[in-house]
């Protein structure tokens, strides 16, 4: 009866083997690669947006945007969901962040932001993707909204 269980045990520890080496392929080669790169973080001085300047107009009303390219790592993405709810996502694409394309633009309808180098989506709404290969969703950064000025810091909030 002890030959019995040894074996069984045996035979348990291979197989439990055999998968876990097939679920390291899994995630490394053929699956999502969920050990890609971490995102880059950066310090930077407090944006300060004065929204009822011409150069804001887009801000001023709900579902528009503005591309910054000061703050973050690449620039700042900023977007009105209403006059006291502003969002503000790094344009560092969140799948293989330090490959020199990964960038983040909005979308020519204006309705998500994509990375055209690998070609994932994000949602306005959290900065979540919505297309793959991303996994992991866009850095979101503080916002505060007094009167007409907007301010965004780099303390991330997601």
């Amino acid at each position: 009866m002890a030959s019995w269980v040894v074996k069984v045990e045996r035979d348990f520890m291979r197989i439990l083997k055999n998968s876990i080496w097939l679920g390291l392929f899994l995630i490394s080669g053929c699956g999502r690669e969920l050990m890609d790169d971490f995102i880059p973080i950066t310090a930077f001085p407090d944006i300060v947006l004065n929204l009822s300047l011409p150069s804001q107009n887009s801000l001023q009303v709900d579902g528009g945007y503005l591309q910054l390219s000061s703050g973050g790592v690449r620039g700042i993405i900023v977007y009105r969901v209403s006059s006291s709810t502003y969002m503000a996502y790094e344009r560092t694409c969140s799948f293989r962040p330090n490959e020199a394309c990964a960038t983040v633009d909005v979308h020519s309808s204006g309705l998500f932001m994509i990375d055209t180098c690998c070609g994932s989506t994000f949602s306005f709404t959290d900065g979540s993707p919505t297309g793959s290969p991303a996994w992991r969703p866009l850095n979101r950064y503080r916002t505060q909204v007094s009167g007409v000025t907007l301010t965004i810091t780099d303390e991330i909030i997601n």
